[in-house]
């Protein structure tokens, strides 16, 4: 029964991801309804940057990105409040890459550069940006 229980897994996986992907089409005003996003649009990009964020930050930063996720009490300073973030795009990527020692902030932001790929990183900050109530 394993292979089974792979084969529902990843069968749920892909239905969700359709769903998530035709939800999100259907929101965007000049995406023709039941369309795919472009690879190339800020749509997908974003899309793509949800689940990088879901994959990798959630637990520190929490679900709504307000610094409260889970490990969040470990750490002190605690995770960035990334909703409320004043930084641009290119020191949010730079600070995905390079972890916050790096950067002169917490030594517990990682650095994410090994794990990570460019369109990763550059989907990571068009999500961040999406979701950024100072909308910079």
């Amino acid at each position: 029964m394993p292979g089974l229980t792979r084969w529902l897994r990843t069968g749920m996986l892909l239905a969700a991801w359709a769903v998530c992907g035709s939800t999100l089409a259907q929101s965007s005003p000049n995406v023709p309804q039941g369309a795919m996003l472009p690879k190339d649009s800020v749509d997908a990009a974003t899309f793509r940057g949800g689940l990088v964020y879901a994959n990798y930050c959630v637990t520190c930063h929490g679900i709504n990105a307000d610094g409260n996720g889970r490990a969040a009490r470990l750490y002190n300073p605690k995770p960035a409040n990334l909703r409320m973030s004043d930084k641009n795009d290119a020191y949010l990527g730079l600070m995905i890459r390079k972890g916050g020692a790096a950067l002169g902030r917490s030594e517990f932001m990682p650095t994410w550069e090994a794990e990570l790929t460019n369109e990763q990183i550059t989907d990571l900050v068009a999500y961040l940006r999406s979701i950024n109530a100072t909308k910079r």
